[in-house]
């Protein structure tokens, strides 16, 4: 039975659409952050982020004992490259050698003229009202624009996550679709024509995965 399912997803991956050249998690350096990959010694870390009320019920995660936890970690330090679509690549936020919460994106669409990611983001609730988060998702849109080459970038946001969608406006996303509960945001390159961003966000709407921000 697990021969035929790696079988499955092998072949499943082989018909999804790519990239031409997969894009590996960068480390980045904000004036205050280090974005880069998870790793283990995150345990002490992740664990808060996984007992944070707020997070776990605006990002609608399950209840995880601490070997869930630690599973849900391990998972995390696997994603990142992207390549396919829906492949996942997900950045902690470390500040001061402690990591506060992540970023991250799905890749939505390949194609070179209509490539867009879908965003997500966390952080734990100690380090909110201190524009970390608003940091992190900048150079997490820097990276989606310049390096994945990206022609928009959606986020699904709870509609109750003022927080999150507050942010999400002030880093020039916009409100393009509601559905029961959730508004997706849609960004667009700069360098994107008027009659492109229309077709953009057309797609997006349709490729969104139904998730809030952050719920992986």
């Amino acid at each position: 039975m697990r021969v035929l399912q790696t079988m499955r997803h092998s072949v499943g991956t082989l018909f999804r659409a790519r990239l031409d050249v997969p894009v590996t998690a960068p480390v980045i350096e904000t004036p205050r952050l280090l974005l880069r990959p998870y790793c283990m010694t995150d345990a002490r870390s992740w664990l808060r982020i996984e007992k944070d009320p707020t997070i776990a019920s605006s990002l609608h995660w399950p209840h995880r004992d601490a070997h869930q936890a630690l599973e849900h970690l391990r998972d995390r330090t696997h994603h990142t490259t992207v390549a396919h679509v829906d492949d996942f690549l997900v950045l902690a936020m470390e500040l001061d050698g402690a990591v506060i919460g992540d970023v991250s994106m799905h890749l939505r669409d390949a194609a070179p003229d209509t490539r867009g990611v879908e965003a997500g983001w966390l952080q734990l609730a100690d380090y909110r009202g201190r524009g970390y988060a608003t940091e992190a998702v900048a150079a997490l849109l820097e990276f989606a624009f310049d390096t994945v080459h990206a022609h928009w970038v959606s986020a699904v946001i709870d509609k109750q996550n003022l927080r999150s969608r507050s942010l999400a406006q002030r880093l020039g996303f916009h409100a393009e679709a509601e559905s029961a509960g959730q508004v997706t945001f849609l960004r667009t390159d700069p360098v994107v024509s008027a009659g492109s961003h229309s077709s953009a966000a057309g797609h997006t709407v349709a490729r969104s995965s139904g998730r809030s921000v952050g719920r992986t």
